[in-house]
């Protein structure tokens, strides 16, 4: 199936053609005319009965709040997509589930209510795996239909991609953001575990989840992230060579041969743009993260559905209830013996990265390029030592495996120093990995 989806946007480039505007009212009804012309081949958006009645009013209001003149927010007119674990005044929540929406209701969540304040537009609820799991939805990837767009943030990265929205709103337990980043081309951001809110949004395992951005490119990212991360400080990009890190061992044997082949071509476009990558020995131990990832997350899920899936346990699809049965077995001493391994595991990263004199990790965003079909989502293996530890990870664009489909490049920093980790994508490795045309053309 061919579709032509309109050009792609950046976040700054929206919000900086709004400048001058009088009002918002032609521009929301753009962008709900772009979303009822192209969402029903893409399905990356939850239908909505009135969606262009609500954007207006939407708008109305922002215009009449915010008048013309530099005093307009920072986001003023930007439009975004909201993943559907994520509470948003006036739309209901399902979770990509069929359980009645108004037990899964409750108030708006932080990071929306920020956004919203900062003035962007919430163009509708994006579609998510059931319960930001495994089960997923229907959402296609625009840069091929038949192929996955990853997930569980499958809609807002596909909303991105295909120019319906300028941000997309998603989370991630283990690769939820930087996946379905990776698999439609755009860049996708992690933030260090704590710094986004994540009050209002439907849990997976709160050990781990965190709120994530997807948006064209890392200035777009960084400007959303200044609205909604708890004391953002904007940092600057030292006076000096850039060190990365590459976590040589079976963590890296786990990519695939397109997969590996595109990796190295973008450590090469890094050290031609003069940033020093070293090898180093790590992630030995990938039988024990993912088992600590099962003990943790299984327990935390099946706690975090008690409730509800007592009373509507028939509602579930498999995959979710296959992870609660499973998480029901996990015994309180097997939980708190896989946290604090979590935490020795995040110890031993940040130590190495110390030892090693790295700013960075630098891995593949997945195994490979977005699978065929729409039954999975996608391996997330390769977000898996990151998300454990809750360290801060940027994915960029990577170029492309053969067959034309995009590869990322995932970037990761020490806990809590994700201003800097932005600082260095946006001056260096962005502009590194751009530096020579993408293979297949993508």
């Amino acid at each position: 199936m061919d579709h032509t989806f309109p050009p792609a946007r950046g976040l700054v480039q929206e919000v900086a053609a709004l400048g001058a505007a009088a009002d918002l009212g032609e521009h929301a009804a753009t962008a709900v005319q772009r979303v009822d012309a192209h969402d029903p081949v893409l399905q990356a958006f939850v239908p909505e009965p009135d969606r262009c009645g609500r954007v207006l009013a939407e708008a109305g209001r922002l215009t009449r709040r915010w008048s013309r003149g530099p005093e307009r927010p920072s986001l003023f007119g930007a439009t975004v997509g909201v993943k559907d674990v994520v509470r948003v005044d006036g739309l209901a929540t399902t979770a990509g589930s069929t359980l009645p929406p108004k037990v899964l209701a409750g108030p708006e969540a932080t990071v929306v209510r920020r956004l919203r304040e900062a003035g962007a537009l919430v163009l509708g609820k994006t579609v998510t795996a059931e319960f930001a799991h495994a089960a997923p939805g229907p959402t296609r990837n625009p840069l091929a239909l038949d192929h996955t767009p990853g997930g569980s943030s499958s809609g807002s990265a596909a909303a991105v991609a295909a120019g319906l929205v300028t941000l997309g709103v998603g989370t991630q337990t283990v690769g939820s953001t930087i996946r379905p980043a990776a698999y439609c081309g755009v860049t996708g951001y992690r933030p260090t575990h704590g710094r986004i809110p994540v009050d209002g949004v439907i849990a997976n395992a709160p050990s781990f989840d965190v709120v994530g951005l997807l948006a064209r490119g890392v200035a777009d990212v960084a400007l959303a992230a200044s609205v909604v991360v708890d004391g953002w400080t904007p940092a600057v990009v030292p006076g000096r060579p850039l060190v990365v890190g590459v976590p040589e061992g079976p963590y890296l044997d786990l990519v695939s041969e397109e997969g590996r082949a595109g990796y190295d071509a973008a450590l090469e476009r890094l050290r031609d743009a003069g940033v020093e990558v070293r090898r180093v020995p790590a992630l030995g131990d990938l039988e024990a993260l993912a088992q600590r990832q099962v003990d943790v997350g299984r327990y935390e899920i099946a706690r975090t559905h008690a409730v509800w899936f007592a009373a509507h346990a028939e509602r579930y699809r498999p995959e979710t209830v296959a992870a609660i049965r499973q998480g029901q077995t996990v015994t309180r001493q097997e939980y708190d013996e896989a946290l604090a391994g979590c935490a020795v595991h995040r110890a031993g990263l940040v130590a190495r990265m110390d030892a090693e004199g790295l700013d960075l990790w630098v891995a593949p965003s997945a195994v490979g390029p977005a699978p065929k079909g729409l039954a999975d989502t996608g391996s997330s293996v390769m977000s898996l030592p990151w998300s454990q530890a809750g360290l801060p990870a940027v994915g960029l664009p990577a170029g492309c495996a053969p067959g034309g489909l995009p590869l990322g490049l995932q970037c990761v920093a020490r806990p809590g120093a994700d201003e800097q980790l932005l600082a260095w994508a946006e001056a260096v490795l962005e502009p590194a990995l751009l530096s020579r045309p993408a293979r297949g053309g993508c």
